[in-house]
């Protein structure tokens, strides 16, 4: 079994999670671990076929006696968010990641662990490679570059799969029967400037905000953490509006669906205001510090003097910027009235990157509520529309409409209570899972979501609780068995 995670239970499926583990899978690059799927076919005689994107599905017989029950395909995704804190060297294109056991948790060394969403694809393997487990006829589907954009289930086409129910693998809350989920759309703004020459008489200051748990933009987005772009913002148009700063460039964040943990920015500022700027950062830092002190304990605001001759943009793109950075809306915009606790409208910015003479700004819109998802993307275009920008909105992708008469979900609820003699939460989530685009596509398909506890998901601090995957697998398990006659 595995090298690290083997004396964990069950074993099996913690065996394939360390092999995944093995092989680079950020988003796009999936083709190690897409292999290892096909060696696991190919080694226990299954059929297997892979789309035009590179999608795969594996089909394996049912066992005896369990021929007439309802066909059920298992999803995942093959790819996770590659994370790192900046001072972590590791190169996701090459390096494993490496997992290690801290007490009731598995975690990863200075990483992104990939649980999400490696669990639930090696307990798909697992329920492959097993020979002891009860149940139907089986397809097990793998997606790709879900985390960007949810790209491999868009390029799903009719036919791929032909199982009537879907237990879809990614969500990650023991006890937890997800039935919906939000939709998305991104929008993509450019600001182009004028380079400058920096006046004599002034300085480059470097600026830094690190610190921050950042985390999944639609899980963790309210739950009050700093996003390190906006208080990069609220800095910038502070220092704007007393010193009269420009923007050398700014740089935060790297993924559209993590909350941003770091932001970088140099400025240039006058040498007989440099004290004053100074000692104004060294205050915003303290005030950061006691506005979110119970859930950022570790969030720091820093700044050094740097001899940097680079050019700077214009005043007017400079200032343009900061103002949209500032004023741009962030976090939850609206809670459900139907199901308590549920974000149903929320925005994050995401991602600012400076690259010669533009800077460019990704910015992430959900919503359970289409409608709504499109108010708070219309919003914001609107916003950067007042300064002269470059604006495009896309790769959206549509909810899941929860439906509370689901057959599937009737036979989850009792497997649940027969196990653990309580009721399980039947909820939805605010993130975008696969199921919304396969119902799209397979629309009389009836369908699932659950998984074990998966903490800190899109972020270095991602670990997963083991307690928890042992359940997951036995309800998984006993669910196949359970599953209702053709």
């Amino acid at each position: 079994m595995g090298e690290i995670l083997g004396n964990l239970q069950p074993e099996l499926l913690w065996k394939h999670f360390e092999e995944i583990c093995k092989r680079p899978h950020s988003s796009g690059k999936e083709k190690g671990v897409a292999d290892y799927i096909i060696s696991v076919a190919k080694s226990n005689n299954l059929k297997f076929a892979k789309d035009e994107f590179g999608n795969i599905v594996i089909s394996k017989p049912a066992t005896a006696g369990k021929e007439n029950l309802i066909p059920v395909v298992l999803q995942g995704h093959l790819d996770m968010v590659a994370e790192k804190n900046s001072e972590v060297k590791h190169d996701f294109d090459k390096d494993p990641i490496q997992p290690f056991v801290d007490g009731d948790w598995v975690k990863a060394k200075g990483t992104t662990l990939g649980s999400d969403n490696g669990i639930g694809v090696a307990a798909a393997l697992a329920v492959l490679e097993s020979n002891n487990i009860e149940h139907g006829p089986v397809e097990a589907l793998f997606t790709l570059e879900e985390e960007t954009g949810l790209f491999g289930a868009q390029a799903l086409k009719p036919g791929f799969i032909n199982s009537k129910i879907l237990l879809n693998l990614d969500s990650e809350e023991d006890g937890a029967l997800y039935i919906g989920c939000a939709g998305g759309e991104s929008t993509f703004v450019k600001f182009k400037f004028n380079q400058k020459d920096v006046p004599d008489k002034s300085v480059a200051v470097e600026i830094k905000i690190s610190g921050l748990k950042g985390g999944h933009s639609g899980l963790d987005i309210n739950t009050g953490r700093g996003n390190a772009i906006k208080l990069m913002a609220r800095l910038l148009h502070g220092l704007n509006y007393k010193y009269g700063i420009r923007l050398v460039s700014i740089n935060g964040g790297s993924k559209h669906n993590a909350i941003p943990r770091e932001c970088f920015s140099v400025i240039r500022v006058s040498k007989k205001l440099l004290d004053d700027v100074l000692a104004y950062i060294e205050n915003y830092n303290a005030t950061c510090k006691s506005e979110l002190s119970t859930v950022e304990p570790n969030l720091n605001v820093a700044n050094a003097k740097v001899k940097s001759k680079t050019k700077m943009l214009d005043k007017t793109t400079s200032k343009n910027l900061i103002d949209s950075l500032y004023a741009v809306p962030n976090g939850v915009i609206k809670m459900s009235a139907d199901i308590e606790g549920l974000v149903e409208t929320s925005t994050n910015l995401a991602v600012v990157i400076t690259k010669g003479k533009t800077v460019e700004v990704i910015l992430s819109q959900r919503s359970s509520v289409e409608s709504e998802k499109y108010d708070i993307a219309n919003s914001i275009a609107a916003l950067f529309k007042l300064v002269k920008v470059d604006l495009k909105q896309g790769d959206g992708y549509p909810g899941w409409k929860p439906d509370v008469n689901s057959p599937v979900l009737k036979v989850m609820k009792n497997v649940y209570h027969q196990m653990y003699g309580t009721e399980p939460e039947v909820k939805a989530i605010h993130a975008g899972l696969e199921c919304g685009i396969i119902k799209e596509r397979y629309p009389d398909m009836d369908m699932i979501s659950f998984g074990p506890t998966i903490m800190g998901a899109h972020s270095p601090d991602e670990k997963v609780q083991i307690s928890t995957v042992e359940k997951f697998w036995t309800l998984l398990t006993t669910a196949l068995k359970n599953i209702p006659i053709n």
